[in-house]
Parts: structure tokens; sequence; C-alpha cells
């Protein structure tokens, strides 16, 4: 019997890394690593030391083989899937200069609306890039960072993204993917290149960002001598390009060209977002018109104030996180951070709606509905952005797979199933991100479809199925109405 080989998918996420080391053959989840991270920043500020990155993956990586019982020659590839959008300034020999600036650092809001009319409004942008700039966008972070602190802007060698900077110190060699590139606003979706007219007004040059590989799957080299020294792994194993956090998520769930296409996936974490994997180039100015790690497409729509939104309410309530009831008359709009989608950066949270018996319950409760109901009102643009009907039974019969940790809390999953009428499948396999990686490193590693070899992975997994239930439309309309009326003299928008 052949010894076992294993593969490690590296999360790089805002609060922490896993590593997840995965059997080669049949995917199965050996084990995982973890190691925290460090956000700072206030008003709208969100950074994070870069070297925090590399130290958490060390750590989870030699964590996690630890956890295994395997030795260290048993690993035959790594790959990394990080949060997107953050923006890296390195220096010539390749030191970070700065602290990176985060996805949900909303200080570059000025800076997007600023873009977004130099180049002629929302549409222009959804052609060229696919997506239109919000403050999230690495593009808007480069010219904050330009304008607001110009000796680090001027001493920039080379600009990378949280998993560009971390493949680079696993196999010494600049690479991206066309899945986190396009969430730069400096990467075209429409031509599969950067675009020369848009970094020339970011004032950018070329030189400075890294080689785009065909896939997230693609090996671009193999681990250094002292990314191996550092990490305890074999010099010389297979690195792939990696991927965005949300791109890996679709290839761990088997979605791409060579696996499920069309189906709307709900991911409650930090962020909320919904996706799918698509051969459908998306034209919406709703949604992010990302590029998939596979070569597909990923029409995403993304909300700040998801999971830690809600536990802020409930901490504040002094109620556990599932000592939640329907909100009854109240409306909260937990807009904590600002917000993406809709785009209102400046915007706070709001209550509305409180009667004398008004319980604790119901103001959490409500809370629940404001963040689920922002991300699924998406759902709709998403799936025109596919090509599809949402109206059409069939289409509105899909199910919804629901991922991260919110889709292991009752009151979530209860709370989407009710807001949208839908089934929900919530898959058995943990850890998507990770899992989604280590597809990737597999791919890179020994060949082969990454979203083909999920796909054959996930067909041990035991997935939860749960049938619709009646849309609960009077709360559906009740907070789509206080957001519509509120939005502009209220939440800035």
């Amino acid at each position: 019997m052949p010894p076992r080989t294993v593969v490690i998918g590296v999360d790089s996420s805002t609060q922490s890394t896993k590593a997840a080391v995965t059997d080669t053959e049949t995917g199965e989840l050996l084990a995982v690593g973890r190691a925290p991270h460090v956000v700072t920043g206030e008003g709208g500020a969100r950074e994070t030391d870069p070297e925090v990155w590399w130290r958490a993956l060390c750590d989870a990586v030699a964590a996690g083989l630890k956890e295994s019982g395997l030795s260290a020659s048993s690993v035959v590839g790594i790959a990394v899937a990080g949060q997107q959008h953050g923006l890296v300034t390195l220096d010539r020999s390749g030191r970070p200069l700065r602290p990176a600036l985060l996805w949900n650092d909303t200080r570059s809001a000025p800076q997007a609306a600023a873009l977004v009319d130099e180049l002629g409004g929302p549409g222009a942008w959804t052609a060229r890039t696919g997506t239109v700039p919000v403050a999230s966008m690495t593009a808007t972070k480069w010219r904050w960072l330009r304008e607001n602190d110009p000796a680090n802007a001027e001493a920039t060698a080379a600009v990378r993204l949280p998993h560009d900077f971390l493949t680079e110190r696993l196999a010494g060699v600049a690479a991206t993917d066309p899945g986190d590139a396009s969430g730069t606003c400096w990467y075209s979706t429409a031509t599969g290149a950067y675009d020369p007219e848009l970094l020339a007004r970011l004032g950018l040059d070329l030189s400075m960002l890294p080689e785009v590989a065909a896939t997230g799957g693609t090996r671009i080299g193999s681990l250094t001598e002292s990314a191996a020294e550092a990490l305890g792994l074999p010099a010389g194993i297979a690195v792939a390009a990696g991927t965005g956090d949300n791109m890996s998520a679709a290839v761990g769930l088997g979605l791409g060209g060579a696996g499920l296409l069309d189906h709307p996936v709900l991911s409650l974490g930090t962020s909320g977002t919904v996706f799918a994997a698509s051969r459908a180039r998306p034209a919406s100015t709703a949604l992010s018109g990302f590029a998939g790690a596979d070569g597909t497409y990923l029409p995403l729509a993304c909300t700040l104030n998801c999971t830690l939104a809600v536990d802020k309410v409930a901490t504040l309530l002094g109620l556990h996180r599932d000592d939640a009831t329907p909100g009854g008359e109240a409306v909260l709009l937990p807009y904590l951070d600002g917000e993406r989608t809709p785009d209102l950066p400046t915007s706070s949270g709001l209550l509305t709606g409180l009667r004398h018996d008004t319980t604790p319950q119901q103001l959490l409760g409500a809370a629940y509905e404001g963040a689920a109901f922002t991300v699924l009102r998406a759902l709709d643009e998403l799936l025109r952005a596919c090509g599809l009907d949402p109206a059409d039974p069939e289409v509105a019969g899909r199910p919804l797979r629901l991922i991260g940790g919110g889709a292991q809390g009752r009151t979530w999953v209860e709370t989407v199933r009710r807001l949208s009428g839908r089934p929900l499948i919530v898959p058995g396999s943990g850890e998507l991100v990770a899992l989604g990686a280590a597809a990737l490193a597999a791919s890179a590693a020994g060949g082969g479809d990454p979203v083909a070899i999920a796909s054959r992975w996930n067909e041990k997994s035991a997935d939860a199925e749960l049938p619709p239930v009646e849309r609960d439309t009077e709360t559906w309309e009740r907070v789509g109405s206080v957001l519509d009326r509120a939005a502009e003299p209220l939440l800035g928008g």
C-alpha cells in the first residue's frame, strides 16, 4: 500500500489562519491548525501587520501537522486562500512598509466615489473590471494611501493582496490568480489581464504587481529552503497560485466549470456574502463581478455587517446569541461598521419600530433579520447575473447552500430559512475555504481540475438538507421598507 500523502490548504482570514491537513486521495480532513490575527484601527480603519499573517501561517501549519500525527514528509503541496482586497505594500526587499489596509477598512469611501466619477459612472467600471469601486476594493485603498500616506506610497516597490504576500513568502515567486486579482478594480474580467489605463489612472506600474497565473490551482513554484525551514515542511513541494477566500470556498463546494454552476451560496461570517459560479460574465452594477479560481466567473454581493454585528447586539442586550425570537414590529439594521451592500460606507446602525411590549429577545431577532435581509436581497440580482429568472419555479426551488460560522448557529439558519423561503443545504464538509485551498494544492501537486478534485472529495460528505418553509413576506417587506426610506436621510445613502 503506497504511503499516505497530504496537502495543506491555508485559510488566512480577517481574524485567524487555519491550516487544513487533507488526504490527497480522499479529501479527508485529518487536522486543522489554528493561529489568531490582530486587527487594529478605529473610526473606519482596519489594519493588520502582514508579518502577523506569516507568523500565524507558520504556527497553524505546525499545529496542524502535530495534530495529524503525520510526518512532514507526507506533505506534497500547499496553497493559500486569503481575505480579499487588502492592500499590502512592500519595499524593495519584500518587507511590508506599513500595516495592510483590510477589506473592511472604510476610510477610502471618498476615493471610491471619485474613481467612479472619473471613469464615467458605475456602468463604465462594470464593463471594464466587472465591479464598481467601493471602499472595500484595493484600488480605492491605493488611492487613499497616495493621498494620506504619500511617503509610504512613494517608497512602495511592490503591491500585493494578502494571499499574494503569503504565496510569495512560500515560493519566492510574485504570483496571483484571476479570482483574487478580480477584486482589485485594476484587473479586467473582460480581457483577463491587468487594465493598463486603470493602472495609469491609479499611478501603478505594471512591474509592481504579481504575474497572474491561469488558475488558482496552477503550480507557480516550489517551497523555498527558507520557507521550508520556517514551516517545518520539505523544500521543493508544490506551491499553488492560491486565490481569494470566496473563490476558494466555491472550489471547496465543488462550484465551477467541472462541478455545479449557477447554484447560489450564502456565507455567514464576519462578512455576509452570496455568490455562485457561472459561465456568464456578470454585468450588474449591484454586484461584484469577480472571476472564479478555475476560469469561470463568480458574481458576488458582500455585506460588511454579519455575525460580528449580531453578536455585538447580543452582548449589548446581555443575551446569548441564540436567545432570539422574531423581531415583531421592530426593525434593526445592524450597520455598525458602515455598509458595503448597499453602498453606505458612513452609515451606522438604525433601530425603529419599538413598542411597550418589545422584548430584548425580539430586538436581537430584529438584528438577525436586518443582517440576513441585507445579503438575501442581493440574491435575485445574483441569479439574473447568471442569466436566470428568479421567478422561474425551477430557479426559485434551487437550494441555497449555507456556509460560514453562522451556518452552525440555530438562529442564523432559521432566520435565513424563514426570510428566503428556500430549501437549505448545510454542507457537511467543514472549513470550506481551507478545503478549497487544499484542492488547489492537490491540483498543483498532481494535476487535475481543482473543482473536480473537490467534487470527488465531497461525495462522502454528509450534508444537512432542510426543506423550505413559507416565506415570511411580512417581515421581508417591513425591513425593506425601512431600508429604502431611511437610506438617504438617515443612513447616508
